[in-house]
């Protein structure tokens, strides 16, 4: 079932797309700059604008539709437990060196300094 509402999804996807690329640009994109006269009336609907409706329902309704279906076949479980995957240990930090190991080892009475750059 979830198969065939993701390919009808994913043809909707793409007939939207397509259907939105016809139409002709009417300039002024999202509304914006149309000019505020009293004859500045909104156009009848075309029947790409129709379509692009319809597309749009049916895409939305798609989504909702598989979130549903995703929801249903989703447990409490890991997918890896689903599949029989045995899962990894956790992992342990290594245990911190020893901070006495990484100094070298004192000459003499000399202290630890770095030699002077004369």
């Amino acid at each position: 079932m979830q198969n065939v509402v993701l390919i009808v999804h994913l043809l909707l996807a793409l007939s939207l797309t397509g259907v939105v690329l016809l139409q002709r640009s009417e300039g002024g994109g999202l509304g914006i700059g149309g000019g505020g006269g009293p004859q500045a009336s909104r156009p009848p609907l075309t029947g790409l604008a129709k379509m692009t409706w319809v597309l749009a329902i049916a895409f939305i309704i798609t989504s909702l539709t598989l979130t549903v279906i995703a929801a249903q076949q989703s447990t409490t479980t890991s997918v890896l437990d689903r599949l029989g995957v045995p899962t990894p240990a956790p992992a342990t930090a290594p245990a911190l060196p020893d901070a006495d190991g990484l100094l070298p080892p004192p000459v003499g009475d000399e202290p630890l300094t770095p030699p002077r750059a004369d």
